[in-house]
């Protein structure tokens, strides 16, 4: 049986652009002509439409990846509110028994910033407490 015999001959108009990828391309992917190419190329779009898929993934797959990321933020904004609370805690234990002036608090929020971006929100207790020890130590000289 010739394998024309169950094909449907069709005219198509490309632009030159499109035309000449085609003609550059169309054994890339291991087709032997170029209507073995468009073929494949028409079959892959309309498996890609009926499967319903979105613009990369499959529904079912792109639900499943929206499913994790949305229990992945829940449990990080509950992580993120514990944290804020116990912070909330030790400042509120701190400030009521410091007298800090406003002012002061001003300037120590802008500095604070400065330096988060500075270290891209790297900072560590160790480094901090190295940053207080060599300003002491400058202070020491300018005495």
């Amino acid at each position: 049986m010739d394998k024309t015999e169950n094909t449907y001959k069709m005219t198509i108009r490309l632009s030159p652009l499109t035309e000449f990828r085609l003609d550059r391309d169309y054994s890339l992917d291991g087709s032997r002509s170029k209507n073995e190419f468009i073929e494949r190329a028409i079959i892959r779009y309309l498996d890609h439409l009926e499967a319903g898929q979105s613009e990369i993934l499959p529904i079912a797959i792109q639900s499943a990846i929206d499913g994790r990321l949305g229990m992945f933020e829940d449990r990080m904004a509950k992580l993120m509110f514990k944290q804020t609370v116990e912070t909330d805690m030790g400042l509120t234990a701190l400030l009521s028994y410091l007298n800090i002036d406003p002012d002061y608090l001003k300037k120590l929020r802008a500095e604070s910033v400065k330096n988060v971006k500075a270290t891209n929100g790297r900072l560590t207790f160790e480094r901090k407490a190295q940053e207080q020890y060599d300003e002491g130590e400058d202070d020491l000289w300018q005495d």
